[in-house]
């Protein structure tokens, strides 16, 4: 399931890649992976444009065409906006990797998450959609707590994100039929818990013990840079079955599913 492998470098030579939502985190990570490989990059943040900004300096450091872009993938005229310098640019897009989510936001209305991880994902791939040619591949990011999503038991404070994030890979799959006839591959990533990131965080913080309960369930859990790993190879190896690249254990899911 998991190779824990990086990219071979001047693998992506001439590819673009854009990851949404990669200021930071898990987002931030697969940029890093994407250009070791050789791949032009652009990183998008919705606010954080000093960190955003200090990744793609780093980058560019070393020889990689790397630009911060902002857009709040809920506001469509921003998405425009960095489609059309991204089209401007790089003339391409090889890699699109939808890796922004959100719906544990404190002061988040409620239908904010299904509008960012369902809606905005769509209206994403749409804008995009005359960037990406033949070869061309999409990355949906998400979590086994979401990828199952109505046949296991929720934390409450979860339930949000899980819902709305299986409402965008349910939205997103209906197009896998006429992007594979033009060429270009789906792969949805599905992780369990991720040491290190804002969600683990949070649900501890309301869940003491969470984390230790999961990590024992599952043998371990997955670092943000190997689970960075994992969603950049998602871009270039082999579909696998049913689109669905899993990282971590699935035991206690899909026991959970029957």
């Amino acid at each position: 399931m998991s190779s824990l492998k990086s990219l071979a470098p001047g693998s992506l030579t001439g590819k673009v890649a854009l990851v949404t939502g990669s200021s930071r985190g898990i987002g931030a990570e697969t940029i890093r992976q994407l250009a070791a490989a050789g791949a032009d990059v652009i990183v998008n943040y919705r606010d954080k444009a000093a960190r955003a900004e200090k990744l793609a300096a780093e980058l560019a450091a070393t020889g990689t065409s790397a630009v911060a872009l902002q857009a709040d993938l809920t506001d469509y005229a921003t998405v425009d906006a960095m489609v059309g310098r991204i089209a401007q640019r790089f003339g391409r897009l090889d890699i699109l990797v939808l890796n922004a989510s959100g719906g544990m936001e404190r002061g988040a209305d409620e239908g904010y998450a299904l509008r960012l991880n369902r809606d905005a994902q769509l209206n994403l791939l749409d804008t995009a959609r005359p960037l990406l040619g033949q070869g061309a591949r999409i990355v949906f990011v998400t979590s086994h707590q979401a990828h199952f999503h109505g046949r296991i038991e929720q934390l409450p404070e979860y339930e949000p994100v899980a819902g709305s994030k299986r409402a965008g890979e349910d939205a997103l799959r209906t197009r896998i039929p006429a992007l594979a006839e033009a060429g270009i591959g789906v792969v949805v990533v599905s992780g369990d818990m991720i040491e290190g990131t804002i969600t683990a965080k949070l649900l501890e913080r309301s869940h003491k013990g969470a984390l230790d309960s999961r990590r024992e369930a599952a043998g371990r859990l997955y670092s943000v840079a190997e689970f960075a790993r994992e969603v950049a190879s998602a871009a270039v190896e082999e579909i696998p079955a049913e689109n669905t690249r899993y990282v971590g254990d699935i035991t206690g899911f899909t026991a959970a599913t029957g």
